[in-house]
């Protein structure tokens, strides 16, 4: 008779051990998780419980493939004092006291109840975030949370530990006794618990006492009211029709994690991506995690978070709380977005491209390269509305962001609210490069103005905005960063605003149009509110004359001059600066001269580098006309 080979089972267990032993080589563990042997577990519990001796030998944790191992899994709200994995490891070789110390831990408790509930499910291994896990190794911590998803989605049951609910039955309103999350367990506050709860199949909810209240299907309705996750998401999963980037993004916009890095590192499962851990990168995590999502995806929906900044920013988001109004947000089909453009009056020729162009955005080193229909906003040349294919709602438009134009590259930038109305013209197709790197960053900057000379020739300041800058010395915020003042000569009816600002790390000025023969002017407060948003909105555009004159400096310092002839008289209004490099002060002189011979008058920035050994030497005529 002749031998052919191992029988069906014994073929099965050797491919299972090479397959695990193929992918580390010797070191197996390292792709697969630690389980705790529910068995071993009670039986050493057992034994300390009764005063006997336990084998100090015998292993509670072992290695196994979540693919092949059946296992149950918790979840939970860590608490101040885990068991840990060095402690049960250690655990049998203690003393009894330290032993002791950890048993009557509430923490400890946890684990003992998850695998006496596992064992009466029928389960011999249960998994445990806080002991399974040697976090210690930051390969192995790195490895654990890149598989983490895919650990809950495999597990046979996962036991959610409620341990603020007292009751016999889960919470299906708000109560004033849970401060944590808007009146709901604390449990649901928690970043890594949104992928607990989506990830597994079976999910049991346990109360503080361990008696069950409840599971995840059955629940779903008030499930979906306590998170915002679609009660079909929490009954059949991910693996159907996944939602878009940006709503799945919103359910973890009010949620929190110890770690800043962890808002980032708590989504990856969700969103199907995989990266590096780097604690200590903080807010970079949330970036790198966007980046990730590009690169595997051509979901724009991850451009239609709400920026809360009109200065230009980075086209990534900082945070999932800026996704928060993400909840219903959709992609639109080819179809649906091109039928939307038409209404729009966009050429047809561009719409015939639009398909292909729209199909991918690769990430280069200048920045997003993508394709996007662009209109002007209100007829700037710096900002603009960009519409994406996605929608907020089925009966919606397509979402609009504003976008910033910032020396050849875009920024994303607020809407404001009275930007709502449709920009002017009709969309273009434009490549454009979106920076996904913050500007540089602003540091606080000081100018200090004198207006003397406007005021000794029949000029007064008539109004400042915002108001807390009522002085001449004015120090620029993130949260203030620009300041207008107006001014107004009665006897020639002459009036002009000037802005005070910075933008990306630099400072500007900008002259508004000087207007004559005012019939009926509007208030004070009223007309410098308007110039000021007028200046906000299109701080890239009235930036850049000041910042191009003055790039390339090389020098200790800058004077900056610009001059603008005051209509239907011989008078010249000039703005001379003075900047120094190593300083955030900036000194203003505003002023005005007769010029009878109507001498050329660009309106433009001259800038004249000053470097140290030539500064003492500057000449009484450039001070005359600069200072």
């Amino acid at each position: 008779m002749f031998d052919l080979g191992p029988s069906l089972n014994q073929l099965k267990e050797v491919w299972t051990t090479s397959k695990v032993n193929n992918r580390v080589g010797t070191d197996a563990h390292l792709f697969s998780m630690r389980l705790i042997k529910v068995e071993a577990f009670l039986e050493r519990e057992h034994l300390m419980k009764e005063g006997k001796p336990v084998d100090r030998r015998k292993n509670v944790l072992e290695f196994g493939d979540d693919e092949v191992k059946e296992y149950a899994i918790l979840s939970h709200r860590w608490m101040e004092q885990e068991v840990d994995y060095r402690e049960m490891v250690k655990f049998a070789k203690m003393a009894v006291e330290e032993r002791d110390e950890i048993r009557r831990r509430d923490d400890y408790g946890k684990i003992l109840q998850s695998c006496e509930q596992a064992q009466k499910d029928g389960y011999e291994w249960l998994w445990v975030d806080t002991c399974c896990i040697d976090k210690r190794s930051s390969a192995e911590l790195s490895e654990a949370i890149n598989s983490m998803y895919r650990w809950y989605e495999n597990a046979k049951v996962c036991y959610v530990y409620l341990h603020d609910v007292p009751g016999s039955s889960f919470p299906t309103a708000r109560y004033k006794t849970y401060v944590k999350f808007k009146g709901w367990p604390e449990w649901f506050s928690r970043g890594w618990t949104l992928q607990e709860l989506i990830a597994p199949s079976n999910v049991q909810f346990f109360n503080k006492d361990w008696r069950r209240i409840g599971d995840k299907k059955t629940l779903a309705p008030t499930l979906e009211a306590i998170t915002g996750i679609p009660e079909h998401i929490l009954i059949h999963g991910l693996n159907g029709n996944r939602p878009c980037v940006a709503q799945i993004m919103s359910w973890a916009g009010n949620r929190t994690t110890t770690r800043v890095e962890d808002r980032a590192y708590s989504l990856m499962g969700l969103l199907d991506v995989n990266m590096p851990m780097l604690y200590g990168e903080g807010k970079k995590a949330f970036h790198r995690l966007q980046l990730e999502i590009i690169r595997a995806s051509n979901d724009q929906s991850i451009f239609a978070w709400h920026a809360a900044w009109v200065q230009p920013c980075s086209i990534l988001a900082d945070d999932p709380s800026d996704f928060e109004d993400c909840g219903a947000m959709e992609l639109m089909s080819h179809d649906e977005f091109i039928q939307s453009l038409e209404q729009l009056n966009v050429p047809e020729e561009e719409l015939d491209s639009l398909e292909d162009r729209l199909g991918s955005f690769p990430i280069t080193n200048r920045g997003i390269q993508i394709w996007m229909l662009l209109t002007p906003c209100h007829g700037s040349r710096s900002v603009f509305q960009a519409r994406l294919p996605c929608r907020r709602g089925p009966s919606d438009p397509p979402v609009a962001i504003n976008l910033a134009l910032w020396e050849s590259n875009y920024y994303r930038r607020s809407m404001l609210s009275f930007e709502i109305s449709p920009p002017e013209g009709p969309p273009q197709l434009r490549q454009v490069y979106l920076r996904h790197q913050d500007p540089p960053h602003d540091r606080n900057t000081t100018f200090e103005v004198d207006d003397s000379t406007l005021t000794e020739n029949g000029f007064t300041c008539c109004g400042a905005y915002p108001e807390a800058f009522s002085g001449n010395t004015l120090t620029l915020t993130s949260t203030d960063p620009l300041c207008v003042k107006v001014y107004f000569d009665s006897q020639a009816n002459h009036r002009f605003s000037v802005g005070f600002g910075k933008c990306s790390g630099k400072r500007w000025i900008h002259v508004g149009s000087v207007e004559s023969n005012i019939i009926h002017p509007p208030p004070w407060e009223d007309y410098t509110w308007h110039k000021y948003i007028k200046m906000l909105v299109d701080t890239p555009e009235y930036a850049q004359p000041m910042n191009k004159a003055c790039s390339g400096s090389e020098g200790y310092g800058q004077i900056c001059v610009m001059q603008t002839r005051l209509p239907r008289t011989t008078r010249v209004l000039q703005i001379s600066s003075v900047m120094w490099n190593n300083s955030r002060m900036c000194g203003v002189k505003l002023g005005v001269f007769d010029d009878p011979g109507f001498c050329d008058v660009s309106g433009e920035w001259t800038a004249f580098d000053v470097d140290v050994s030539g500064f003492l030497h500057v000449s009484l005529a450039l001070i005359s006309l600069f200072i």
